[in-house]
């Protein structure tokens, strides 16, 4: 039977690489809780950017952050002057040099975690959650995904009893290791209390590279050589003639001469 296993990290090390890209022996724990404090900070200071993931890589004293937003004028700010803020404010945070990079996400609709904030902020403005559903499930199709599964739980329309309810187009395969799916949740906070939102997008398979077969080793042939062809090599020995070479005139023996005489 199938279990509720996070598609990201059941596919770690086979199609999918770490979002934190570094290595400790003995001070493991606090780079952790640095990394969380990190993502903590850009994600609730810059909420309203559209900020689908952070990664970390790291250095002996440097820290270099990528973030990836569907809307990289609100990170930067006029003139560079917010991504120095924030810059800044992770120095002071990790006590390291650091280096943030801006990636512009082209196509949110095929984000898993900017669909889930969008449907959660939908549900925030009291928009029907079977309304949200439907389009944001549409839009997403729209864009080429291969298939998208929407969930969302909790007081639905502030009702006493929380329920769950989930709208799937197209087909997500989450038991194929192959199968790059995108997968992101996020919390609508209204009056009635909190609503989950979960969002599955398939986009399509990701195959891994065929190895070429080793070929074996062919062993080294030697031309033949053309009967009659001359031969570049100077014939060895005194005796040595080359082949094809016309023959060296030869004085006739002495014997002969004096018959004719």
């Amino acid at each position: 039977m199938g279990h509720k296993v996070h598609p990201t990290g059941f596919r770690l090390g086979i199609i999918y690489g770490w979002q934190s890209k570094w290595y400790a022996d003995r001070h493991y724990t606090n780079l952790l809780h640095e990394d969380l404090a990190i993502r903590r900070t850009i994600t609730k200071g810059l909420a309203d950017a559209g900020i689908s993931r952070v990664e970390i890589d790291r250095d002996a004293n440097h820290v270099v952050v990528t973030v990836h937003t569907a809307k990289p004028g609100i990170v930067i700010g006029r003139g560079g002057q917010k991504v120095d803020e924030l810059r800044l404010t992770l120095e002071r945070l990790s006590g390291r040099r650091v280096r943030v990079n801006i990636i512009e996400i082209r196509q949110p609709e095929l984000d898993a975690q900017l669909v889930a904030r969008s449907v959660a902020d939908q549900l925030q403005r009291r928009v029907s959650f079977r309304r949200a559903l439907k389009q944001s499930v549409a839009r997403t199709m729209q864009r080429g995904a291969k298939g998208v599964k929407i969930t969302v739980g909790g007081r639905l329309g502030g009702s006493e009893m929380s329920r769950r309810e989930t709208d799937m187009e197209g087909r997500v395969p989450l038991h194929t290791l192959r199968a790059d799916i995108d997968y992101g949740m996020a919390e609508a906070h209204t009056t009635f209390g909190r609503i989950g939102v979960k969002a599955w997008i398939y986009k399509g398979d990701i195959l891994p590279e065929p190895k070429a077969p080793p070929q074996p080793e062919e062993a080294e042939v030697e031309e033949p050589v053309p009967v009659g062809a001359a031969s570049s090599e100077p014939p060895e020995g005194p005796g040595a003639e080359a082949e094809g070479a016309p023959p060296a005139e030869q004085e006739a023996p002495a014997t002969s001469q004096s018959a004719e005489q």
